[in-house]
């Protein structure tokens, strides 16, 4: 048996193990994606090919923690119902021994391409990185080929991620880069036949023209075209808290602009956050065969306390987001969740609220697995919506200002998030056993966290200091 086949027959080995002790944990998520066992981190290979969508994802099977990470592989043909496949890649190579790090797919010619980046450290800790493929003739065995793309001059090891696409006969990759006077940037690589891959430079980053300091390194790019305009998707790691922005330990947002590949260069806006939430990190799009671009994301961020989260001793760590279908209003992305996820809807209720200096609770049959449309009619100052004694989502029309609250899973202590709002039309709040997305005003604004209720706490109230009036309604997620 070699190495290859060891890891794979040892990752499963301990699902098995673990199974039990996993699904008896009362915060596993009822319509979220999962690992197995061990810890979930960013999404890769997003793609729809032959009518499956697939996404592949950074796996640790072994433990909760970080380690030389291997591509767990989902697949579903609705976006709705996931099945766990096989193992896709292990770091059983010279080439990608310490980890087979985030990347992205594309087919062509009938065949799966994967690209990643492969992670090699020697004895003392040093990294080397490169750039690697592997392909399948049928999505769910693949071959590696070894590396494409090398680490040009000028830049450290911190070099990964690549997303691949096509654009008038030739191949792109963007990658997410540090230089060597640790600064972030993203880079552009061009190719005829996918293997062979020529650097062309940086196309925007931290002290360019564009932009001042604005991080030590950029990861998880994305390139792509919204409605008309190019976008990248990037994580920058460094930025400084902002009032309200850049609260979480790591940042992801885009620019919108165009792009140049022959300079190359992107002329960008302002960069914007993707979502404002305490869970929200690694983006990765895909554009499916009806021509929609949908998002998915690692519900949870780097070096933020994951060790605290109360699943680990149930032997797993972080879920994703719900797929979103994204559209540019104003250059703004708004993101809302994807129709399919309607088919899980049951048990409607139709509930009309009005108070006035009062609390209610709200009639939800299973609060651990729902989904709420609020439509307020009425707003005289405000309102607060408790989930379950430990998240609190809080309007105040006078400030213009939304926040999502919760108790901290390290120390209990109440912690926000929040952003400005001109007006607030309706919300859109998905509930799962320990999650919490909200998306405000059709998605112009979202809010993605991980909470971790006391169980048996199924209670959802709406209360308010002066009068709102506001229709509720709720299904229970099958």
């Amino acid at each position: 048996m070699n190495q290859d086949q060891e890891l794979r027959q040892k990752a499963m080995n301990r699902v098995e193990e673990y199974r039990d002790i996993v699904n008896l944990d009362p915060y596993r998520l009822h319509y979220h994606i999962m690992p197995p066992v061990g810890l979930l981190n960013d999404p890769n290979g997003f793609i729809q090919w032959k009518g499956v969508y697939h996404l592949f994802y950074q796996w640790m099977p072994f433990k909760t923690g970080h380690g030389a990470k291997l591509w767990g592989h989902y697949s579903s043909a609705d976006l709705v119902n996931w099945r766990h496949e096989e193992i896709a890649l292990t770091p059983s190579d010279w080439f990608d021994k310490n980890g087979c790090y985030s990347g992205s797919a594309i087919a062509e010619n009938d065949v799966l391409h994967l690209f990643y980046t492969g992670n090699v450290r020697d004895g003392e800790g040093n990294r080397e990185t490169y750039q690697c493929l592997a392909v399948s003739k049928d999505g769910i065995s693949f071959e590696k080929q070894g590396v494409v793309a090398r680490l040009p001059k000028g830049y450290t090891a911190h070099f990964r991620d690549p997303k691949v696409w096509k654009k008038n006969g030739s191949w792109y990759m963007v990658l997410g880069a540090q230089t060597e006077n640790l600064e972030g940037r993203a880079v552009l690589f061009q190719s005829d036949n996918l293997k062979d891959w020529q650097f062309l430079g940086d196309i925007t980053g931290s002290n360019t023209d564009q932009l001042g300091e604005f991080g030590y390194m950029w990861e998880c790019p994305d390139m792509f075209e919204l409605d008309g305009k190019d976008v990248l998707i990037v994580c920058p790691q460094g930025l400084e808290a902002e009032e309200m922005l850049y609260q979480n330990v790591y940042q992801s947002g885009y620019f919108v602009g165009e792009l140049n590949e022959l300079k190359p260069w992107f002329t960008h806006g302002d960069f914007e956050e993707l979502d404002r939430g305490f869970d929200f990190y690694a983006p990765q799009t895909t554009k499916d065969e009806s021509g929609r671009r949908i998002l998915v994301a690692w519900m949870g961020v780097p070096d933020q306390d994951e060790q605290s989260q109360p699943t680990i001793p149930h032997q797993w760590v972080h879920c994703m987001t719900l797929p979103r279908e994204l559209h540019l209003q104003n250059d703004k992305i708004v993101q809302k969740p994807v129709e399919e996820l309607r088919t899980l809807r049951q048990n409607e209720k139709n509930a009309a609220i009005s108070l006035n200096q009062g609390t209610e609770k709200l009639d939800i049959v299973q609060p651990d697995k729902a989904e709420l449309f609020i439509s307020p009619k009425v707003i005289e100052e405000g309102f607060e919506i408790s989930f379950r004694g430990a998240a609190r989502l809080i309007y105040n029309k006078a400030e213009g200002i939304i926040t999502l609250e919760r108790n901290s899973y390290v120390d209990e202590k109440t912690e926000a998030r929040q952003c400005r709002l001109q007006e607030l039309r309706n919300l859109n709040i998905f509930l799962d056993a320990s999650s919490i997305e909200i998306f405000v005003n059709e998605g112009e604004e979202v809010f993605t966290a991980r909470y971790f209720p006391y169980p048996g706490n199924n209670d959802v109230w709406i209360s308010a200091r002066k009068e709102i009036i506001m229709n509720v309604t709720s299904w229970t997620m099958a």
